[in-house]
């Protein structure tokens, strides 16, 4: 503090420089001419930060600008919803996949016969051969698709439940049985209470 320093070129004209230190108040020397005085620097002014609390308020309104931009920009290209029916089992859907493609190569060779008797072509002949023999391997696709279906289910799907002639017959052979259990119990307990009363007889 109130430290001033100045070079002055030395009068012989030497290469040397003399350097003038001077400790004393901050008040500026008169005897220091204008051109050499200096001025005393400006205190560094620090920046106050902004508060912390301020700061997360608006880093928590950034990220929720930022999240429904991002909301409003991705926009999905379906929405997946619950199937109103089950899936079909994996035998029943080949089946029935393969069923749609020969019924629509049939209708296919059906238009195309048409077409062509139409016209009197040579080709009307062939066509209308290859549709008949469509024709049956479309029913025996469309059959199979049923067959298929009611086999797996049989295997799978289907939960026997006895009948009511077979309900009752089981009910009265346990019934039988409880009651076969019963009666050796209670001989067991009798013969057991006899031997119990001789011992104490004896």
């Amino acid at each position: 503090m109130g430290t001033a320093q100045r070079r002055e070129a030395p009068e012989d004209g030497g290469a040397a420089t003399r350097l003038t230190v001077r400790e004393g108040p901050e008040a500026p020397d008169l005897d220091i001419p204008a051109a050499r005085r200096e001025i005393p620097a400006a205190p560094e002014v620090k920046a106050v930060p902004p508060p912390r609390a301020t700061g997360s308020r608006e880093r928590a309104e950034q990220e929720e600008r930022d999240e429904a931009l991002a909301e409003a920009l991705y926009r999905p290209l379906w929405v997946e919803e619950p199937a109103r029916r089950r899936r079909l089992p994996d035998p029943v859907r080949t089946a029935a996949v393969r069923a749609v493609l020969i019924i629509a190569v049939t209708l296919m060779q059906a238009v195309v016969a048409f077409l062509c008797t139409l016209a009197g072509s040579w080709l009307a002949f062939p066509m209308v051969l290859s549709s008949v023999a469509s024709t049956v391997v479309a029913t025996w696709a469309a059959l199979d698709v049923w067959v298929t279906r009611q086999v797996w289910n049989q295997r799978h799907g289907v939960v026997s439940t006895p009948a009511s002639t077979a309900r009752q017959l089981r009910r009265e052979r346990r019934k039988a049985r409880h009651q076969a259990r019963s009666t050796e119990r209670g001989q067991g307990r009798i013969h057991g209470r006899r031997g119990a009363g001789q011992l104490s007889h004896s």
